[in-house]
């Protein structure tokens, strides 16, 4: 009696070629050393993050205070009082001096005046005010000395400020976006073959040639253009026309035109070609094709890549103020430098809310395209 092989599903899987083995080993070796050798390159290390947690919760809450912090703060809240009264008393010499028409004391004269009018000064001041302003600039101080993100500065004039920065850095996005697409559509149109037979049609050497140059010329321009970072971008157009927004805006819509045209020239040469053998049989003129046949199809993926990269801009556009293109990252720089940590948390979960914002108002606005 014959025995009945079980059939299973790797007995109907045709055997792989040698060769064809192989390859699949030799490529997955290279990746392996790819990622290997790229490792060490980058120094990732994990524990990084257990061993500098401490780091970490300073860096964002602030350190400890100690007495002798505290002790200093004083001191110096307190000498910042006769500082503030010397200049009160040196602006009403000079204005004295003035008035009188008289040569000002020099050197030690002038000092000792301006020391015993500050005196004056101060003395004439309610006690409860003096205190009220130690007070005000000892908290200020210790806040300084703590550090840290947290808790974010909510005063009502700086939030009006960094809400008129956001806004610019909105409005940058808006118009490099614009730009970028109003650019990117004909340039794509001329980056795509099948677009490029319909404006350029023959089948001689000449023909042949200028579809070839005008389509390796216009995908090697995009190239050009989104090989260059924004920031990049926006160094040069600071250097060339300074400082400002419309720098960034010009960095944003360079590079945006770049991705943008390389896509939409694809999604023209992935369109359903029978729609344009339709109307060209039916005696259209090339403007009508494209207008008719090839823009209709591509306008739904150009409204979300449009979308999405104006999502991605936004954020693209904080960046740029660093090096001088305006917006809320120009700000945001300035409180980095001056170690203002608090503002800069202030201005960070600004940024974060407008950005979930956008991006849910722009996947609303997608959804109706797609």
């Amino acid at each position: 009696m014959n025995e009945t092989q079980a059939i299973t599903l790797g007995s109907l899987k045709p055997a792989k070629p040698p060769l064809k083995v192989i390859t699949q080993g030799v490529l997955a070796f290279l990746a392996a050393v790819v990622l290997i050798t790229s490792y060490r390159f980058v120094g990732i290390d994990p524990m990084a993050f257990i061993e500098k947690r401490e780091n970490a919760f300073t860096y964002l809450f602030g350190r400890e205070l100690t007495d002798f912090d505290r002790k200093d703060a004083r001191i110096q809240a307190e000498n910042l009082l006769k500082i503030v009264a010397m200049e009160e008393a040196g602006e009403e010499l000079r204005q004295r001096v003035a008035r009188s028409g008289e040569a000002a004391p020099l050197g030690m004269t002038m000092h000792r005046e301006t020391e015993a009018l500050a005196e004056e000064i101060l003395s004439k001041q309610p006690e409860a005010r003096r205190a009220a302003f130690v007070d005000r600039e000892y908290r200020q101080i210790l806040r300084d000395k703590k550090g840290g993100f947290f808790p974010p500065e909510t005063s009502p004039s700086a939030l009006s400020e960094y809400g008129h920065g956001l806004v610019e850095t909105v409005a940058m996005a808006v118009w490099g976006t614009l730009i970028a697409v109003v650019l990117a559509i004909p340039a794509a149109v001329l980056a795509a073959t099948n677009t490029l037979a319909l404006l350029v049609q023959g089948e001689g050497r000449r023909h042949r040639a200028f579809r070839w140059g005008c389509h390796f010329g216009v995908r090697r321009f995009l190239d050009f253009c989104r090989g260059f970072n924004e920031f990049v971008m926006a160094l040069i157009f600071v250097a060339v026309i300074g400082l400002g927004p419309f720098a960034g805006v010009l960095a944003l819509a360079v590079h945006t035109f770049g991705i943008l045209g390389k896509v939409v020239s694809e999604a023209i040469e992935a369109i359903e070609p029978g729609q344009m053998e339709a109307l060209v049989a039916g005696g259209a003129g090339n403007m009508q094709v494209i207008s008719f046949s090839v823009l209709p199809q591509v306008m739904p993926l150009v409204v979300s890549y449009s979308l999405l990269r104006f999502e991605s801009n936004v954020r693209s556009a904080t960046i740029l103020g660093f090096c001088g293109a305006g917006g809320i990252g120009f700000l945001m720089f300035d409180k980095i430098n001056g170690f203002e940590y608090r503002e800069v948390a202030t201005m960070m979960i600004m940024i974060i809310v407008s950005v979930s914002l956008l991006d849910y108002a722009c996947g609303k606005l997608r959804s109706k395209f797609i």
